[in-house]
């Protein structure tokens, strides 16, 4: 991490502080110095070393982000602004988010803790924060020309309320909002339990992370704000596989995954090798009572979930959206399909007028994660990561939920891929197939055929004469 010291330098950058927050002027000229995050690493949890203990989350390529106590109060800064986002090695995306990076850092408070939140708008239009899922003054609530003023360019607005209420919440804003949220703008909010909680269990591994989507066009940085349904970048933490990291855990760990969806369309969200149960959303920790075993949970627009499991399986885990077309990337919607169709002399012909022409091949879309054609700068393929036996063929919403034996607890190193145990893996059967046994009866069918009457029967139908009788 790396402080800009002179980040708000001069008198105006400090004015225009929200009135209903009560904050001094003195508070207002000694603001908490914001802290900006340029990698798209993730970062190690953030253990708290003032006010309330709690056991801390990790942010997937992302980061939390630090406050100062002041009289008692837990203190932040955000500063919303124009960012370089690193979606995958060797492509970057030019979007807006907080504090350096898109989504911007997690905010970590406890049950009962009183939060001061100072925002900056260091962007070049008015913004807002709504605080997504809290219990708080409505004058805080972040809707601006409902509930306050906008957030003009170059000024700082303060929001002020107590955590009243356990659980997982994001922040975005209330302004301009299709295309800000479309630009990156959004972060993730996690407030601890005070204490034992009845319906929240203590876990090893607390993974957080937004799904988001973008429209970036192939050589392009900077999304299309006006896309409503047909987006090419499906990502966490807007980051596309294999630009996402994996989940690494100890076998045996509690794990917890809290996810938000701020897309313009739900995610079933499915995790191999493993059964989870869904035991929280925005509205708080689900009911024992409520909660039953799933392999995927779909995560609609708005919403979040917080899953939890035991990892029991040592291995390396697929986790990812199960539509199919949300684990590629920067895929157009225009390609035609080719499959059965031989054109690879027109193919040869259109590349030598058109150099970037693509098409689906006659077998299908695999081998295109095998092929080396030349993209335009700053283009991420559409399915590409290396895994040990050859390409993955994913993008988009895919990560590894990398489970070992071995993993230190509190140890989030990526521990390398999986060494299977020997006659573990499946492979190719070598030599003549044995011929597969004959069914001893051919068997009937669900709804087997009734023997026919032995003689006709006539139905008789007698008709009504006129209405008479009738009632």
């Amino acid at each position: 991490m790396n402080s800009r010291r002179n980040f708000l330098s001069g008198a105006g950058a400090i004015t225009g502080a929200l009135a209903a927050a009560s904050v001094s002027r003195v508070a207002l000229a000694a603001l908490p110095e914001p802290v900006i995050q340029s990698k798209p690493d993730t970062m190690a949890p953030l253990v708290p070393d003032s006010g309330r203990p709690y056991n801390p989350v990790v942010t997937l390529n992302g980061w939390t982000l630090p406050w100062r106590m002041n009289a008692g109060v837990k203190e932040f800064h955000l500063v919303a602004e124009p960012v370089v986002r690193e979606m995958a090695p060797g492509f970057k995306a030019h979007l807006w988010g907080y504090n350096g990076q898109s989504p911007g850092p997690t905010i970590e408070v406890v049950e009962g803790d009183r939060v001061r939140v100072f925002v900056t708008n260091r962007l070049p239009e008015h913004t807002s924060v709504h605080w997504h899922g809290q219990r708080l003054p409505n004058g805080m609530d972040g809707v601006s020309g409902l509930t306050q003023k906008a957030i003009e360019p170059g000024k700082t607005f303060v929001y002020e309320f107590v955590a009243r209420h356990p659980g997982t919440f994001m922040y975005h804003p209330h302004a301009d909002e299709m295309a800000q949220m479309a630009m990156g703008m959004m972060g993730f909010w996690v407030t601890h339990p005070r204490g034992r909680h009845p319906l929240i269990d203590q876990v090893d591994r607390d993974f957080v992370f937004l799904l988001n989507a973008y429209d970036i066009e192939p050589g392009s940085a900077t999304p299309k704000i006006m896309t409503m349904l047909d987006f090419n970048l499906w990502s966490w933490n807007s980051r596309i596989f294999p630009g996402i990291d994996s989940l690494n855990v100890r076998q045996g760990d509690r794990v917890r995954i809290r996810m938000g969806n701020l897309t313009m369309t739900n995610h079933p969200i499915h995790l191999h090798g493993h059964s989870f149960t869904v035991t929280g959303t925005d509205g708080g920790p689900v009911p024992k009572s409520a909660r039953w075993p799933e392999v995927t949970t779909d995560v609609a627009v708005g919403q979040m979930r917080q899953l939890e499991f035991v990892a029991d399986e040592q291995g390396d885990w697929a986790v990812h959206c199960h539509k199919s077309h949300h684990t590629m990337n920067a895929m157009g919607h225009d390609v035609p399909t080719m499959i059965g169709v031989d054109h690879r002399k027109v193919v040869r012909e259109l590349t030598d007028l058109i150099p970037d022409y693509m098409v689906m091949g006659e077998r299908g879309m695999a081998d295109m994660a095998q092929m080396e054609m030349p993209l335009p700068d700053n283009t991420a393929p559409m399915m590409t990561g290396q895994g040990p036996f050859g390409a993955v063929e994913m993008g988009g919403m895919f990560s590894v939920l990398k489970v070992r034996r071995g993993q230190p607890a509190g140890d989030y190193r990526d521990p390398g891929w999986f060494k299977h145990p020997a006659g573990s893996v499946a492979r190719e059967v070598a030599g003549a197939l044995p011929d597969a046994p004959a069914a001893a009866a051919p068997g009937t069918g669900a709804m087997p055929r009734q023997a026919p009457a032995a003689t006709d029967v006539e139905v008789q139908i007698r008709k009504p004469n006129g209405h008479a009788g009738h009632h």
